[in-house]
């Protein structure tokens, strides 16, 4: 039976934890609140991020994370991404050398643009690492509705490992070598998420949704090219799977941001009393940056920052986007 910690009690890390225990996996899931913990065990619920899921009995959980990672084989990374350095850099003298690093978690560090493979080997250094991406919503994941995903590793035999312990017949898990193009994908689709709900909120129908989706996808493969990507990732899974499913799905957090920013919300009114991370606001002002650094353009997303972060009316920057100059459609 392969020993598992999931790091990160949210409801991505409650699925995938109720997901492998429900697979006959030992699994130790670490939250932040020991509320969390201490009702996953009492109750078998997670009353602040899955309220309505009844987990696996078999599935325990603790708010020791030192505990919940010592002799582990798999150490599953599902920390908001802003947070994955601070907590698993103190955890590397207990993480066994040998220990399977699965990261699910969606995004780029702000303070240094690094992606989270890269804050991982700095955090646990050594270790193996596969990127587990995808279209993937926890609650869809936790019903056992069809969902297909990808395990990235530089490290073939990593990749096949993670495919191996999470595929079962509701969750299908293909293996890619390309870690930076399915970690920028799945990073970089949030913010055009937040765009696509920005449209929504405006009343627009589906021609601007579908343009911004496809330019969306443009920019992202240029940046991720840039960086060093395989461009074919962003026709995948990982790529415009996860778009469509982030951009027009109801239960994106990062749609339901764009949604309340067209209707006149601002950010901080709109993030008071959220409980969950909405992965989005980082990653905007991230890939701006990174954007910079590459010398690549990504005009949505520089939109999409300026909504943000400048109080830009939301109307206007969709005009603006409208009103650039004219060019060829291919992004190269």
């Amino acid at each position: 039976m392969t020993a598992v910690a999931v790091i990160g009690g949210g409801s991505w890390g409650t699925a995938l934890a109720n997901h492998l225990a429900r697979k006959r996996c030992d699994v130790l899931l670490w939250a932040y609140e020991p509320e969390v913990a201490e009702a996953i065990n009492r109750e078998h619920r997670n009353p602040l991020y899955a309220p309505e899921d009844r987990l696996e009995s078999a599935l325990r959980a603790t708010s020791d994370a030192a505990a919940a990672v010592t002799g582990r084989d798999v150490i599953v990374s599902v920390s908001p991404s802003q947070l994955v350095r601070r907590v698993l850099t103190p955890l590397a003298a207990v993480v066994h050398p040998s220990a399977l690093v699965v990261g699910a978690s969606k995004g780029i560090e702000t303070e240094t643009l690094k992606t989270m493979s890269q804050v991982v080997e700095e955090a646990l250094p050594g270790r193996p690492y596969v990127a587990l991406s995808g279209p993937s919503f926890a609650e869809e994941v936790e019903q056992r509705q069809p969902t297909a995903v990808v395990a990235a590793s530089r490290d073939a035999a990593a990749a096949t490992r993670a495919q191996q312990l999470f595929s079962d017949p509701a969750f299908r898990v293909y293996t890619s070598s390309d870690v930076i193009g399915t970690e920028l994908a799945g990073s970089l689709k949030n913010v055009i998420a937040i765009a696509a709900g920005m449209l929504d909120g405006l009343g627009l129908g589906h021609n601007p949704r579908a343009a911004v989706i496809t330019r969306g996808l443009a920019e992202i493969t240029r940046l991720g090219v840039a960086l060093g990507a395989d461009p074919h990732t962003f026709a995948g899974l990982a790529g415009v799977g996860d778009l469509v499913l982030t951009t027009c799905g109801s239960l994106s957090r990062n749609r339901s941001l764009g949604v309340a920013l067209g209707r006149g919300q601002t950010l901080a009114h709109y993030q008071t009393g959220q409980r969950g991370v909405i992965e989005g606001v980082d990653t905007a002002r991230a890939a701006v940056r990174m954007a910079e650094r590459a010398g690549v353009e990504m005009p949505i997303t520089a939109k999409v920052a300026e909504c943000l972060f400048e109080a830009k009316p939301v109307r206007q920057a969709m005009a603006e986007l409208m009103e650039r100059t004219l060019k060829p459609e291919l992004w190269t």
